[in-house]
């Protein structure tokens, strides 16, 4: 491996994609450490090191880690690349609803490059909106259920303040995406996907001096005995969540597929070969979704237990982000948004006419209908082990924070988004890297087998 890491340095072409994916990194992080205008650098400190103990989750939570923290500090990169991820979304999600789109999008490159275009238009008003609210936010932490800061965390008026940083933010998120879409078109690997990554790598450092200096002190924040050899174990455990985190990536059931292949004359030739199903179909989306619904529960028992206490007050207890109540129902969420997904990205109907039109067909199995019920019961099935083994992997975070009083920063890295992202995006770029190698007679990462990108090939 470390020879195909040397090889990639000798052609000339792909030094000049990771250079230029470099750099175009480093201006990411740089607009991440910029803070926006009007801000208070020093209340904002005062009152971020009073907050340091708290688990912010949510939509918030999520856009703080996609941006690399830089939503805490209220940099210009504060909303990061999130809302052009939201936005891509719910227009894969209006595609197969609408049949209008789903026509266009079969258009071929023209309607493909039309689904893209209307996705930028929607990432500005998903900007406009979540710039807004983080902006008021940082005039009344209250808003997002925080406690009120002793002094205010910006300068001048707060009306030009909103105005203002929602236009600053904006037009970061926007340069972004474009910087994003270079890197995709001129560097190495998915440019969106690649900012996200390196902001939550950002604040892996952070988490790792947090380690040591508990294993130093011998305890954790909260006051439970953490040693040399608990940091010992603790390694072991992310090797293992990594390596688990892998197999649920890469892991995909093979369906074989005879195919027909007519020759000059009448004489035919048969082929084989599969389609893989993947066992995470859904990738990450299913904890994106849920952790954005769960926030609203939250919000309202905050509410509602700060005028009527009571039952509201346990409520609120109970669905904080390591209460019992919020684990259940965020689990429950997750494996139902698992089979939503594939509800509505996977069309069995569709691929069955597809193989029935390119001749194929699956052995034992009669085309048409019951091609399309086969895949359906098969989808299900392999659906069903993935999102018990995604339910596992985005509670364990939670159950390291609650349970062994890991801080949240570190339990991140654990397991749910963060890891799956890390690990999806860096097999991504290293298949990339593994094609231009080979491609040039190079060796590759691996001298058996090779990598797969994430649609299994």
């Amino acid at each position: 491996m470390l020879r195909a890491f040397l090889n990639v340095f000798k052609v000339k072409e792909l030094r000049t994609r990771l250079l230029f994916t470099a750099l175009i990194i480093v201006l990411v992080r740089f607009a991440s450490s910029i803070p926006c205008p009007g801000v208070d650098p020093a209340a904002l400190e005062k009152f971020i090191q009073s907050m340091a103990a708290k688990n912010a989750g949510g939509v918030m939570g999520m856009i703080d880690v996609f941006s690399g923290g830089a939503l805490t500090h209220f940099a210009l990169g504060a909303l990061g690349i999130m809302p052009y991820i939201t936005a891509s979304i719910i227009m894969q999600l209006l595609v197969p609803v609408l049949p209008q789109l789903e026509k266009i999008q079969r258009e071929g490159e023209s309607g493909r490059a039309k689904i893209t275009q209307w996705t930028r238009y929607l990432t500005i008003v998903v900007c406009l909106i979540q710039g807004a609210m983080v902006t008021m936010a940082m005039i009344d932490p209250s808003r997002l259920g925080l406690p009120t800061p002793a002094s205010p965390l910006f300068v001048g008026n707060s009306t030009v303040f909103v105005l203002v940083n929602t236009i600053v933010l904006t037009c970061t998120t926007m340069v972004f995406m474009w910087l994003g879409e270079q890197i995709t078109e001129r560097g190495i690997g998915n440019g969106v996907s690649l900012i996200i990554t390196i902001g939550i790598v950002s604040r892996l450092p952070h988490s790792v001096i947090e380690l040591v200096q508990m294993a130093a002190s011998g305890k954790t924040p909260g006051g439970q005995t953490f040693g040399p050899v608990h940091l010992l174990l603790l390694l072991v455990v992310f090797c293992a969540v990594t390596a688990a985190t892998i197999l649920l990536s890469q892991g995909y059931r093979r369906v074989p597929i005879q195919m027909i292949r007519k020759t000059v004359g009448k004489s035919m030739n048969t082929g084989s070969t599969y389609m893989p199903l993947k066992v995470n179909f859904a990738n990450v989306m299913p904890i994106i979704f849920a952790g954005a619904i769960m926030m609203v529960p939250e919000f309202i028992f905050q509410t509602l237990a700060s005028k009527y206490g009571g039952i509201w007050m346990t409520l609120t207890t109970m669905f904080r982000q390591d209460g019992i109540g919020y684990m259940i129902v965020y689990g429950a969420l997750i494996l139902i948004f698992c089979f939503f997904w594939v509800a509505n990205q996977f069309n069995p109907l569709q691929i069955a006419d597809n193989l029935k039109k390119e001749s194929s067909y699956i052995p034992g199995i009669s085309p048409g209908q019951p091609t399309a019920d086969f895949l359906d019961r098969t989808m299900t099935r392999v659906t069903a082990g993935g999102a018990v083994f995604l339910l596992v992997l985005a509670l364990f975070p939670m159950f390291l924070y609650s349970k062994f009083d890991i801080p949240f920063m570190v339990a991140q890295f654990f397991g749910g988004t963060s890891l799956l992202i890390m690990v999806g995006v860096v097999l991504d770029t290293m298949s990339q890297l593994e094609s231009h190698l080979t491609m040039r007679h190079y060796e590759g990462f691996l001298k058996s087998g090779r990598l797969k990108n994430r649609s299994g090939h």
